[in-house]
């Protein structure tokens, strides 16, 4: 099985802003979610802020041996928030996290593998 169960995205935020067309240039955020194994996975998403008590869940389904690329700008987070994520997962996955920073016309991309924490 490649991949782990339950993974955190310790720094997340939304920039404010975007220069460029929609929705391609939008600045988002992403969790890409690699489901490498031959079941179905069931993602369960908290979002986690510095001033109130968390969120969520909010659901996402990854099919086996498929790739899912998922906005945070398609939850209820605000723009220019600090926030964090544990994603937990029925099945091990892959986790990458994914800012693009479009503000000014010299584009920003961020990307780096999240936390895999073994439980």
């Amino acid at each position: 099985m490649i991949g782990s169960k339950t993974w955190v995205i310790a720094e997340g935020y939304i920039p404010e802003s975007s220069t460029g067309p929609a929705p391609t240039m939008t600045s988002h955020e992403t969790a890409c979610i690699l489901n490498a194994g031959d079941s179905a996975a069931w993602i369960e998403l908290t979002i986690y802020w510095s001033d109130r008590e968390p969120s969520g869940p909010y659901h996402v389904e990854v099919p086996p041996r498929r790739t899912k690329h998922f906005r945070f700008n398609d939850l209820p987070i605000p723009h220019g928030t600090d926030y964090a994520c544990v994603i937990r997962s029925s099945v091990p996955v892959v986790v990458q996290h994914t800012r693009l920073d479009s503000r000014q016309a010299a584009n920003a991309l961020m990307t780096t593998i999240a936390h895999p924490v073994d439980a």
